[in-house]
Formats: C-alpha cells, sequence, structure tokens
C-alpha cells in the first residue's frame, strides 16, 4: 500500500510540474519548433548522453578501487539509471545488488555511491552559480548567493575530506554535541558519519582523488555540451541574439539536474521540461522553444538511459523482475551495524 501510494503521489507531482512547465505555452508553437530542430544535432545530443554514462562508469571504477572492470561499471551505472526513471526511484540499490555478484561489498559500492553524490551534488551547485551569475535578468544579489552556496559547497567537501583523514576530529565534535544535546545520542551520529567519512577515504591518496575529481569535470562538461547542442539545434543564438548562451546552459542543466533529484516524480517528467523553461525565460528565449527544448532534452535521456539499461540488463544476464527483488535484502544488509 505504501509503495502504490508513493507512485500515485510520484505521477501527481509530475503532471503538476509539467503543468506549470507548459502553463501558457502555445502548444502548436511548441510542437513547430520542435518539428524544425536540426535533427544532426539532437543527434550528437544522444551520443553525448552515451559519453557522459560511459565517464561516470569509469569514475564508478575509479571509486571502488577499480574492484569491477570498466564494462561492469558501465552497465552496472545504467541500469540504476533505468530503475531510478521508475517512481520508486531505487537505482542506487539497484547498483549495490549488481555489484556484489562481481564480489564487491555491500558497504563499498554503498560509500562511493554517497561519494557520486557528494561530487554531484558540488557539481550542481557550481555550474548553477556560474549559470545564474551571468543571467542578466537575475538580481545581482542572487548571483551572488548562488556563488557564495558554490563556494560553501566546494569548503565543506574538502573539510570532510580533512575529517576522513583525521577522524578523530569529527568523533571529538560529535562527542562535545551529544554531551551538551542528549537526544542526539539516540541517532548514532558517530556511525552515520563515518559511513559517509569510509567513502572519503579514498580522497585522501592524491592520485585517486585526481582521477575522481577529474573525471567528475569531464562528464559534467559532456553533460553541458548536451544541453548546448540542443539550444544551437533550435538556433537559439539567431532567435535570442543577447541570450548569453554559458548561462543558459548551465542553468538550463544544473535546474535539470535539480528537479531530478526530487525523489517523487516518474522518469523526471515535469522537473526537465520546467528547467529549461525557467532557464530560457531568464534570458530571453521565448516560452514555446524553451518548453521544446525541455521536452527533446527529456526525451533524449529517457530514451538514452532507457536503451543503455535494458543493453546492461541484457550484458549482465539478469532481468529487471530479479534485481527489484533482490533490493529488501540489500537494503537490510547495508543496514546492520559495523
Amino acid at each position: 500500500m505504501r509503495k502504490l501510494a508513493f507512485i500515485l503521489i510520484s505521477i501527481v507531482v509530475s503532471g503538476i510540474f509539467l503543468w506549470l512547465a507548459l502553463r501558457d505555452v502555445p502548444l502548436g508553437d511548441m510542437f513547430a519548433s520542435i518539428s524544425q530542430a536540426n535533427g544532426l544535432l539532437v543527434f550528437a545530443s544522444f551520443a553525448s548522453v552515451a559519453l557522459a554514462l560511459a565517464l561516470r562508469g569509469i569514475r564508478w571504477q575509479v571509486l571502488i578501487d577499480k574492484r569491477m572492470s570498466f564494462t561492469q561499471c558501465f552497465h552496472i551505472f545504467n541500469v540504476g539509471m533505468l530503475i531510478n526513471m521508475l517512481p520508486l526511484r531505487a537505482g542506487e540499490v539497484a547498483r549495490v545488488v549488481l555489484a556484489t555478484r562481481f564480489g564487491v561489498p555491500v558497504f563499498t559500492s554503498g560509500a562511493s555511491i554517497i561519494v557520486e553524490r557528494l561530487l554531484d551534488v558540488v557539481m550542481v551547485l557550481i555550474v548553477l552559480a556560474v549559470g545564474l551569475s551571468r543571467a542578466p535578468s537575475v538580481p545581482e544579489s542572487a548571483g551572488r548567493a548562488a556563488v557564495l552556496f558554490s563556494i560553501v559547497a566546494v569548503v565543506g567537501f574538502v573539510t570532510l575530506i580533512i575529517f576522513a583523514r583525521f577522524p578523530r576530529l569529527p568523533h571529538a565534535i560529535i562527542g562535545w554535541l551529544e554531551a551538551r544535546i542528549a537526544p542526539l545520542k539516540r541517532l548514532n551520529l558517530t556511525r552515520r558519519v563515518d559511513e559517509v567519512l569510509d567513502g572519503l577515504r579514498i580522497f585522501t591518496h592524491l592520485g585517486t582523488a585526481v582521477k575522481a575529481v577529474g573525471w567528475t569535470l569531464i562528464g559534467w562538461a559532456v553533460s553541458l555540451f548536451t544541453f548546448w547542442s540542443l539550444l544551437i539545434a533550435f538556433n537559439v543564438p539567431t532567435l535570442v541574439p543577447d541570450a548569453d548562451m554559458v548561462s543558459l546552459t548551465c542553468m538550463g542543466l544544473a535546474l535539470a539536474s535539480l528537479g531530478v533529484a526530487l525523489p517523487v516524480t516518474v522518469a523526471g517528467i515535469g522537473p526537465f521540461q520546467g528547467a529549461a523553461r525557467v532557464a530560457g525565460e531568464l534570458v530571453g528565449v521565448p516560452a514555446a522553444v524553451s518548453a521544446a527544448i525541455g521536452v527533446v532534452f527529456h526525451g533524449v535521456t529517457f530514451v538514452s538511459y532507457g536503451l543503455w539499461g535494458v543493453i546492461g540488463l541484457l550484458a549482465l544476464g539478469v532481468n529487471l523482475g530479479d534485481v527489484m527483488r533482490a533490493q529488501p535484502a540489500a537494503e537490510a544488509s547495508s543496514a546492520q551495524p559495523g
């Protein structure tokens, strides 16, 4: 019953976001804009999504210390992205389940996924800050606030790495807090913090840290190219000669990433379209064109994740049902002490 309720809520939330994204948009103009898009550049966006998936597979291989081959990491990552398009958003757990088939401990794969998320959160904030700081219609104070948040995110990430290198520091801080706020002891903060820090310990090795950050930067650069190629496909520079393409690209991708992070949507429907429209309107792109870009951007991502996810299932020799049924056991295992 709880799962059914979650699915229904996800459908409703996606519907609300989609309605907001397409509200007051002339649908005829939107579909006309889609029909006139440059097909070659749209195809290029499919290729860049595939490349971005491959780069994230390489990054995951680095984060698990090469306990699996690139091919295995690539296919498992893609299966996870496929499952994340479903309402219950259990792709990360699926990756943990599949990684155990190749001898990777549950804790190792789980910690690596936490690190992935931390890296991507930092990148989202940085990219969004770049976009907002350059957007002409965004108040200067908002741009400065976005830059400040991105700096705080970077400083916070570096602080976590320092804590991973010297775990006595966070333990001492937690002990000091628990001595003064007794209810905190019930939260078992030391264990929760150690779970995050254990994954970050790979960053105490300079070579691994450089590789992980490097592949993250390259992967995000390719993802930015995906959105940029669609802007060119829809002839945005000609339609809006004064549009800041860097700002539009950064805001569009960052806002879409934040929207997809919402746990209660179906396959990112709504947030993708809303992100493109908001980003477009901030730099003066017509609503119909912005909405069209959002629809195609979502379509490219949805089809790519679905295609490569199915290929991953076939390559690994598993079916979706087996993975979904194995997830409760993996969640229980990861919850055990130690």
